[in-house]
């Protein structure tokens, strides 16, 4: 029987080989992402359980699970996120059991009011089961996108025309008489744009944007080793629209977009996603993540808009397990869930 133990990860290259190697993993346990955390500051917790080797053993470990996640120094509860983890084999009993009780000593130790967890797990009754046996309460607030739109890249664009919905189809054709350019970079400085149009944007859809200082230090954190590319349709050199987008494993994720107003109006956001997908399959990857949606009949939501354009993709909806909270100090902890829920109200999510 392998016997195991749980230690800090100090090999990348392990680190992002065993991550990617599981299907349903994404740049949310990258070892980039925790990079981005580390340039702003915050501490990071990187974790790995691995076989237990004779100390004469030349052998490089074998590691069988993984999480990553950041201390978050937040007014309602210092806490420690755990995004798109942990990463194993959720039918190994003993490893689940061993990255629990690690999360738990390791919020301790980070003196933390409790642990959040969002895996990428499906909803279901048997996930929900798995987390409330280990002690874990359904969160407040989330801890990002809990329900998805997914497209399967292993379809050719073709078939991917053929499940789009008729208006974008119809976008898409303008887009391409109107001769609207799409350019490529990876240069961080290039973000400065991004977050102006992101301003006007944000102004438009009722959203609070991030910081130039945020964006700009997660997309140096990705590019440098390709994993991150900034998408841009022209007309007549203005811009009309930008997507951020990460390639991470088996996964292109639509991270962000901006459109100006004459963007909205020559369709150039569609020309990006449709360029992203043959890049994407290009680089082996199988899955497009257009990330959060809202429920079709939820239309009074203020992203239901947004849904319904990545729908019109044809895509997979796909609802995670939403995060969970591991309470470490349930005092403290009646704070958080107070502005958390309240919070929530507030801000329609």
């Amino acid at each position: 029987m392998t016997k195991y133990q749980i230690i800090d990860a100090t090999d990348r290259t392990a680190w992002d080989k065993f991550v990617t190697a599981h299907p349903e993993a994404n740049f949310l346990q990258s070892w980039d992402f925790y990079e981005f955390h580390k340039s702003r500051g915050l501490e990071i917790v990187r974790r790995i359980i691995v076989e237990t080797l004779p100390k004469s053993s030349r052998k490089r470990p074998q590691i069988f699970a993984a999480y990553a996640g950041v201390v978050e120094h937040a007014k309602r509860g210092r806490h420690l996120a755990i995004a798109g983890g942990p990463i194993l084999d959720w039918s190994d009993k003993k490893l689940v059991n061993m990255i629990f009780e690690d999360m738990r000593t390791q919020g301790e130790k980070n003196n933390c009011v409790f642990v959040r967890v969002r895996p990428q797990l499906e909803l279901s009754d048997k996930s929900l089961k798995l987390f409330k046996n280990h002690g874990f309460k359904k969160a407040p607030m989330y801890l990002s996108v809990e329900f998805a739109g997914v497209l399967d890249l292993s379809k050719n664009e073709d078939e991917i025309l053929v499940g789009m919905r008729q208006r974008l189809r119809r976008a898409l054709r303008k887009a391409a008489k109107n001769d609207i350019v799409v350019e490529t970079s990876t240069d961080p400085k290039d973000i400065h744009t991004f977050y102006e149009i992101q301003l006007q944007t944000a102004r438009r859809h009722d959203f609070v944007s991030f910081s130039e200082d945020f964006l700009t230090k997660q997309f140096a954190a990705f590019a440098p080793n390709g994993e991150a590319v900034l998408y841009t349709a022209k007309y007549q050199g203005e811009i009309l629209a930008q997507n951020f987008m990460i390639f991470y494993g088996n996964e292109a994720s639509y991270h962000y977009g901006v459109s100006s107003e004459l963007g909205t109006k020559l369709s150039g956001a569609p020309l990006l996603h449709m360029q992203a997908m043959r890049d994407a399959r290009e680089r082996g990857i199988k899955r497009y993540n257009f990330w959060g949606i809202v429920d079709e009949d939820d239309v009074k939501h203020r992203f239901y808009g947004v849904s319904q354009f990545k729908r019109g993709f044809g895509v997979t909806e796909l609802k995670y397990l939403p995060a969970h909270d591991l309470i470490l100090n349930p005092f403290a902890y009646q704070k958080t869930k107070f502005i958390e829920t309240a919070r929530r109200k507030l801000r329609h999510v």
